[in-house]
């Protein structure tokens, strides 16, 4: 249970990382915040996933790819709710 959660904690920590380079400007979350970013990504990687392959699964994490491109649509979303990284 507790590598579980350590697991969880690195891939969202570099699912995260990845998708703050991949997404254009500046990027001022903070470390917990990132580490949230790609575990929600994970998540969010997961259910599409599930969509495109075999029907609806339910919430679980994606592989470390899935993580990085939910992670990076999680990062563009909450860029445009926070209105963050607008453009001029």
């Amino acid at each position: 249970m507790f590598w579980t959660i350590v697991g969880w904690i690195v891939l969202g920590l570099v699912a995260g990382f990845i998708a703050r380079a991949v997404v254009p400007g500046k990027d001022d979350i903070g470390i917990l915040r990132t580490i949230v970013l790609g575990v929600v990504g994970s998540v969010v990687g997961g259910f599409l996933f599930g969509l495109f392959t075999a029907g609806l699964r339910g919430f679980h994490p994606a592989g470390f790819i899935g993580s990085i491109i939910g992670a990076i649509i999680v990062l563009v979303i909450y860029n445009k709710v926070t209105g963050r990284k607008t453009r001029r």
